[in-house]
């Protein structure tokens, strides 16, 4: 099996960080409570220089937060769009960006939940088991409108379905309980300021 998949397809190598990410600028990202991650994202309907530019802010702010997805509402962009940069539980490294994402429904016999850690770069410090399908099949369309079909498993699946709940309006902690939820929010509390620290030093060590 290959190693790297870049936008679902089979690559002999990829750099370390995505090359996008070297053409971009680090945003602020958003968090929990914020308007934005809190309503569905509007459809991507023009593709163009300010979309690509988007994406390529996007990877970099992602590298940079030290995250394995990143959607365009957590850099305060109200649209249907998230980029990646995941593994799978095979070690197989998943890396792309995918416009207007749609999770397509899988029968019951081809998934099953995984209850495992998930965190948020919109949740800083927080990480809470989650349920999640261990396979997904997300369709899109790349930057340029052509479309796309992302299938993954294991933790890239879970990248997939907490990416695609954002451009929906939904945050993880939507899917907790108000204990759990409470919990998630007092680690963050308590984590988010060596959390933001480091992404300041990540930035300003990122390469040119």
């Amino acid at each position: 099996m290959p190693s790297v998949f870049v936008q679902g397809r089979p690559a002999a190598s990829c750099p370390p960080y995505a090359p996008e990410a070297l053409r971009g600028a680090v945003r602020r990202v958003t968090e929990v409570g914020e308007e934005v991650l809190h309503r569905p994202c509007r459809d991507v309907t023009e593709f163009g220089p300010d979309l690509a530019a988007l994406v390529d802010d996007m990877f970099r702010t992602m590298y940079v937060a030290e995250g394995a997805g990143l959607a365009a509402n957590q850099v305060g962009v109200d649209l249907r769009l998230f980029v990646y940069d995941c593994p799978d539980d095979d070690g197989v490294r998943h890396v792309g960006h995918i416009v207007n994402p749609v999770v397509e429904a899988l029968a019951p016999a081809a998934r099953r939940l995984l209850d495992e850690g998930e965190g948020c770069l919109s949740v800083p410090g927080a990480v809470m088991a989650v349920p999640r399908p261990d396979r997904a099949v997300v369709r899109g369309l790349d930057r340029e409108g052509a479309p796309l079909l992302i299938e993954g498993t294991g933790y890239f699946a879970r990248c997939l379905a907490h990416e695609t709940d954002h451009v929906n309006g939904q945050v993880y902690l939507d899917r907790l309980s108000g204990r759990e939820r409470k919990a998630a929010l007092r680690q963050s509390a308590a984590r988010r300021e060596e959390v933001l620290a480091r992404r300041a030093a990540n930035a300003a060590a990122f390469p040119a």
